[in-house]
């Protein structure tokens, strides 16, 4: 479910399925069936929370919260989780309570850090020059300037990650509607582009940890793995964006008329209209280039890819609030916390299920399907892995999985390996706590005036991955088998 892709080494404890070496409950018993299924319901719970938000009046952040204090509580009684860890650091051992480690504040900290930069730098009036260009190459025309961006989001979610993807794409597409005065279609937009984040994170092998845990267990090549999923997601990608346009009623510019007076009105556009110093709009310019360039390569750049993705968010933060270093309680107010205590929450909720043992039992449940045979199985398990990835953890479920098809000894040419993969990716169309892009598309929305409920959001994305998860079994079936 929540996963920024590529996440570094320290975050392959998810290969191992236990979060990072200091969360093993040594000591403590597994739980019995009916304290699993006491625990799913839970889950169940929260989730039914979620979806009835604005009928119970409260934030995502509270009802994470409470479900999180919950669970450890739970967790306690049952006695299926210690209250505490031990953190080796420097030959010193720390005890830290659970909750903290349990927290993945790698996630945290590039939504910190990516919101943070993409503000600041906003001062300086880039992302209005860059969204002016992309509205006057599209000549006014709405679907035009779609693909513009869905294409954009597709790259960046590719080589970037997809939370950093959606805050950058989403600030700029904010601009050029207002600049069109097509304000109406935002909830569109944003929409299509949060869906299409996790579609652009199929495309390597380094594009989201799920990929990085199945194809490493299965042996698949980062050139292999491009060209099998590639031709899906140009596939995935023009579907998203055809259907985005005609459910949203994203209409071209159809008469000559109608188009020459969109020409007219993006020529009078100054891109250079919220520049208001050269040297800050230049210096903007440069720490974006190399924020994406350094995003991209974290995992090869040595000593960066120890401390990871949320390092470079908040060290390219830092520097651009060099600029306004007496005022940068403006920037940490304008954050929004509801989002950063929802993560929190959650993250802490879905790490006390591992212990519970509810992803073992969906993952037991997944292996009887696998056995089904290879055409059914890898049908089944895409779909499941799909529903299963849109209310839980994609990555521990991943990594379960992997294990399972190991212990079979399926080879890597064997369609099961895609259907997780796919499946892990897609399932986080389906629910606005499917994948932290589509959570941060929600939010997005909401602070461009558009409410948009978790209910709300099921009902508009469904459409769309009810197509890609069908798109996605057949051509695994039918291509990649």
């Amino acid at each position: 479910m929540i996963e920024a892709a590529p996440i570094p080494s320290s975050s392959f404890h998810a290969l191992v399925g236990t979060a990072p070496g200091l969360l093993a409950s040594a000591g403590h018993h597994a739980p019995s069936l009916s304290v699993t299924l006491t625990f799913a319901a839970v889950l169940v719970a929260l989730i039914l929370c979620l979806a009835l938000e604005e009928k119970i009046h409260a934030k995502k952040s509270f009802i994470a919260g409470a479900f999180a204090m919950l669970s450890l509580m739970m967790a306690m009684v049952f006695g299926i989780e210690p209250g505490t860890a031990e953190v080796h650091v420097f030959e010193e051992t720390l005890t830290i309570p659970i909750y903290i480690p349990a927290i993945d504040w790698g996630v945290i900290a590039i939504i910190l850090g990516s919101s943070i930069f993409v503000d600041v730098t906003s001062k300086s009036g880039l992302f209005t020059w860059i969204a002016i260009r992309l509205t006057k190459a599209s000549g006014g025309d709405p679907v035009r300037l779609l693909w513009f961006y869905g294409l954009m989001t597709v790259v960046f979610s590719a080589v970037l990650n997809n939370v950093t993807a959606m805050i950058i794409v989403g600030s700029l597409t904010g601009v050029s509607l207002r600049k069109l005065g097509r304000e109406p279609m935002l909830l569109g937009f944003l929409l299509i582009e949060g869906l299409l984040t996790n579609v652009g994170g199929l495309l390597t092998l380094i594009s989201s940890v799920p990929n990085i845990i199945v194809g490493t267990a299965a042996g698949i090549s980062f050139m292999a793995f491009f060209v099998a999923a590639a031709p899906f997601v140009v596939l995935g990608t023009v579907v998203t964006l055809l259907m985005g346009a005609r459910l949203f009623r994203i209409e071209p510019l159809r008469t000559e008329e109608e188009r020459r007076a969109a020409a007219e009105q993006v020529a009078g556009f100054d891109e250079n209209d919220g520049i208001e110093s050269r040297g800050f709009f230049y210096f903007g310019a440069v720490m974006l280039g190399l924020f994406i360039v350094v995003i991209a390569t974290t995992s090869v750049l040595p000593y960066v890819s120890e401390l990871g993705m949320g390092y470079v968010a908040l060290t390219f933060a830092v520097i651009m609030l060099a600029r306004y270093k007496s005022s940068v309680d403006a920037y940490y107010r304008a954050l929004d916390w509801d989002l950063l205590g929802f993560f929190a929450g959650l993250f802490i909720v879905i790490n006390v299920m591992e212990h519970a043992q509810v992803l073992t039992l969906i993952g037991k449940g997944l292996a009887w399907v696998i056995g089904l045979g290879d055409t059914l199985g890898t049908g089944l398990v895409l779909v499941a892995s799909a529903a299963f990835s849109s209310v839980t953890d994609n990555i521990p479920l991943a990594a379960m999985l992997a294990k399972i098809l190991q212990q079979l000894g399926k080879p890597s040419d064997s369609p099961l390996w895609w259907s997780v993969v796919f499946g892990a990716n897609l399932g986080g169309n389906l629910t606005p706590i499917g994948s932290a892009s589509t959570l941060v598309a929600v939010t997005i929305m909401h602070k461009q005036g558009l409410k948009v409920s978790f209910s709300g959001f099921v009902v508009k994305a469904l459409p769309y991955a009810l197509v890609q998860i069908v798109l996605a079994t057949l051509y695994v079936l039918l291509v990649l088998a």
